[in-house]
């Protein structure tokens, strides 16, 4: 079956419609200086990477279909790049940031001008640097209110407060992945979870910082909660309050009430929380939920402290410890699943029914075998291995001398291939005993190709090579439909059966639940080089990732534009 291409007309309707919705937009500036910041946490002076001085960085706030123009001066010592996590990017791959996928790094001294429009999006993204484990301190919240004129789906709230989750070392992120890259082995484990930058009550020297997040008896206010953690999936509650779900990165859901979220890195989580209860101070409260059976973990706690704005609270409530929540176990996998499957749409949507490319991919861990000859201090991963990761058996590769958008756009050859598999090279017991013939992968830059409007089906499939876990798969340039997960390897005999072609949520982050898989669905219509991966960072580190390369249309509307002329040079 030829894929869905559309009409050459629909490219002229697309141009009245971008002329008609451009009359109400605005153009936002910012100036983002990366650069070396002093600050206090757990005791210690730390000299951090931060975005204009500040830790998280700067909020932005813009209405869908607002462009934003952000310069960013490196003046600091690493080299830098800045993704806007869930920007769709349509047309605009040249500013969506991965370090050598879709640009050459900002060297130190140097700048680059990222300009894009946010197109049918409404809610909470955030943006971080995506060069090596800069994103440890550089990030901040992207606020995408609804057009001019237009509201919430729900009673405005009267306030909202952005909560990004995040993760400390108490020494430099980037010696942590330099030392593990070094050695082959797992990287330290961060000495604490954040909260707006702040670990809280529960860790040395925190108290007097602890975030503090007030509220009015009676009214409801809207959070905005991020995972902006490098390597941890994070359970988040607040004390005596219920949440009411009502987004999820920057797409509305049906409402839905709970006690606890789940968020994997990269996922965002808009709630309503209505001040109902006896005026107090309670703790809003993060930690790990830790799916890999036996591997260490960071398993401390991250609190801010919700504030009732009282007369008697204000006298009285700073001398009472506040109500502490309760979080799941770190293991509660079934917490985890009931709560990602509580997502729909609010009605029904426009899901991809007939396929042109279904696809099959599997992720997880593995180690490498030690290379001939390298010193035991090269192979510390276990019984003298080297950690890795892949999908479909492939290892990704960054590749140095070139983005890989640049070379698809200037048709610079030998960078990368094609070829990567639409299926594993081996089917086997995916979520079973898996033989250790498989754990080793292949090493390469390789790309699936897609034809413009193709409409796509990835069934991401979770491996127990030796380590099962859950793993927040991230997809840039697109949103994505997630229509069904499972447990144990995907049957598509009875598992399409399972199938939500109603209302699924439409995410840009999935989690695949451990030992289990994922099904998504798209439609290629945004043309460019697009990377997939795990959202752990450790993870992409080893390689958990591969990238589409979707082709231009029939016209300029369908086409990635050129190239600007301030893009780094490698």
């Amino acid at each position: 079956m030829e894929p869905f291409n559309p009409l050459s007309s629909l490219c002229f309707v697309c141009i009245l419609l971008l002329f008609a919705n451009a009359e109400s937009a605005k153009t936002h500036y910012h100036d983002f200086v990366i650069q070396a910041t002093l600050v206090k946490r757990l005791c210690k002076i730390h000299n951090i990477i931060t975005v204009n001085g500040k830790f998280p960085g700067p909020t932005l706030e813009v209405n869908n279909g607002d462009t934003l123009v952000v310069n960013v001066v490196n003046r600091a010592r690493y080299n830098v790049t800045i993704h806007w996590h869930g920007v769709k990017q349509i047309r605009t791959g040249w500013a969506d940031g991965p370090e050598f996928i879709t640009q050459c790094p900002i060297r130190p001294g140097k700048s680059y001008t990222y300009r894009f429009t946010i197109q049918g999006q409404e809610g909470t993204l955030w943006w971080h640097a995506h060069s090596s484990w800069l994103r440890a301190t550089v990030y901040g919240a992207l606020i995408i209110n609804p057009k001019e004129g237009e509201i919430y789906p729900f009673p405005k709230p009267k306030r909202e407060t952005p909560i990004l989750l995040g993760e400390w070392w108490n020494t430099n992120p980037i010696d942590v992945v330099r030392q593990a890259t070094r050695t082959g082995a797992a990287p330290n484990l961060s000495d604490a979870y954040t909260i707006n930058s702040q670990p809280g009550d529960l860790y040395k020297c925190s108290r007097q910082d602890t975030t503090v997040v007030h509220i009015d008896s009676g009214e409801t206010n809207l959070l905005r909660v991020i995972n902006a953690a490098l390597n941890q999936q994070l359970f988040f509650a607040v004390a005596n309050h219920k949440l009411t779900v009502v987004g999820a990165d920057a797409s509305y859901v049906k409402p839905f009430t709970t006690s606890v979220l789940m968020l994997g890195p990269g996922q965002t989580t808009d709630v309503l929380i209505k001040a109902d209860q006896q005026p107090a101070r309670y703790y809003m409260a993060a930690r790990a939920y830790a799916s890999a059976q036996g591997a260490p973990f960071d398993d401390t706690t991250t609190t801010a402290i919700l504030e009732y704005n009282t007369a008697s609270c204000s006298l009285n409530c700073v001398k009472t410890k506040p109500v502490f929540p309760s979080l799941p176990e770190y293991n509660d996998t079934a917490t985890a699943t009931a709560f990602t499957t509580k997502f729909r749409s609010p009605r029904k949507v426009e899901v991809p029914k007939e396929i042109d490319e279904n696809l099959f991919f599997t992720v997880g861990l593995g180690l490498e075998n030690c290379p001939r000859g390298a010193p035991s201090s090269y192979c510390q991963g276990p019984s003298g291995t080297r950690f890795t990761a892949s999908m479909n058996n492939v290892s990704f590769v960054l590749p140095s001398n070139n983005s890989l958008l640049q070379a698809h756009y200037q048709g610079i050859p030998g960078v990368f291939s094609t070829d990567f598999p639409a299926v594993p090279p081996v089917k086997f017991d995916y979520t079973g005993n898996v033989s250790q013939s498989l754990w080793q992968p292949i090493r390469g830059t390789k790309l699936y190709k897609l034809k413009y409007g193709a409409r796509v089906q990835v069934v991401l499939q979770g491996t127990s090579i030796f380590s099962a876990e859950n793993h927040p798969i991230h997809l840039h340039g697109y949103d994505f439909y997630i229509i069904a997960e499972g447990f144990g390897n995907f049957n598509p005999k009875t598992d399409t059966s399972k199938f939500n072609l109603i209302d699924p949520p439409l995410r840009n982050t999935a989690s695949v639940p451990v030992n289990g898989w994922t099904v998504i669905r798209f439609v290629a219509n945004n043309p460019g080089v697009w990377l997939m991966h795990c959202h752990l960072d450790v993870h992409i580190t080893w390689g958990l990732a591969m990238a589409f390369l979707i082709e231009n249309g029939v016209c300029e509307l369908e086409s990635l534009e050129a190239p600007p002329v301030d893009l780094p040079v490698c």
